[in-house]
């Protein structure tokens, strides 16, 4: 109920790209008229669910495309969802919007990634994931800022972004070096019930 009255939509790439929570069917069609949303890409994946239903018919009735992407909100991102975005981005009719359920994590990730294949910094790319989109760091979800922050260490500088993705990026490495408080997943799991 709390995400019918919030948005937490801001702009990523100007002109280009927009990231948010899922948005209503009204707020879908005030977006689209307001900024030129062409494309609607949902990160939660296709879960057959009331919200995804809503978002497909109203994409349909404002003649937007529609894109499922399943980008993972507690697990280290994977190769090649990452090169599939990259391709749907390069792609995609713009201005896009993004979103996963509370457009604090997933949406975070996007954002990140295109910031990065435009040629921005990780540093960059690591602002979309803070308390203002609702992204609690030290939660699970950090080891989403732990994918930038390794890409800062090991290859930023060195190597362009997807090359480093395609050649050295190590899920399973960041997987097992992450670590995250009990305390903070389980506010970001239990009491905002994130997905």
């Amino acid at each position: 109920m709390f995400r019918l009255g919030w948005s937490n939509l801001a702009e990523v790439i100007p002109g280009r790209l927009y990231r948010s929570n899922h948005p209503t069917p009204g707020r879908l069609a005030r977006l689209a008229r307001q900024y030129g949303i062409r494309t609607l890409v949902n990160l939660r994946g296709e879960k057959p669910n009331g919200s995804n239903t809503l978002s497909l018919a109203a994409a349909d009735r404002l003649g937007l495309a529609h894109e499922f992407l399943a980008f993972e909100s507690r697990g280290a991102p994977h190769r090649d969802r990452i090169l599939r975005f990259h391709d749907l981005y390069r792609s995609m009719a713009t201005p896009t919007l993004v979103h996963c359920k509370s457009g604090a994590d997933r949406a975070g990730l996007a954002a990140g990634l295109a910031i990065l294949f435009e040629g921005g910094t990780a540093e960059a790319a690591m602002r979309q994931l803070s308390w203002r989109f609702g992204h609690v760091r030290g939660s699970r979800a950090g080891i989403l800022d732990a994918f930038f922050v390794l890409y800062a260490t090991t290859g930023e500088g060195r190597l362009p972004f997807l090359d480093w993705v395609r050649d050295e990026y190590d899920e399973s490495r960041l997987r097992q070096n992450f670590a995250s408080s009990g305390i903070a997943s389980f506010f970001n799991d239990q009491v905002l019930r994130r997905e």
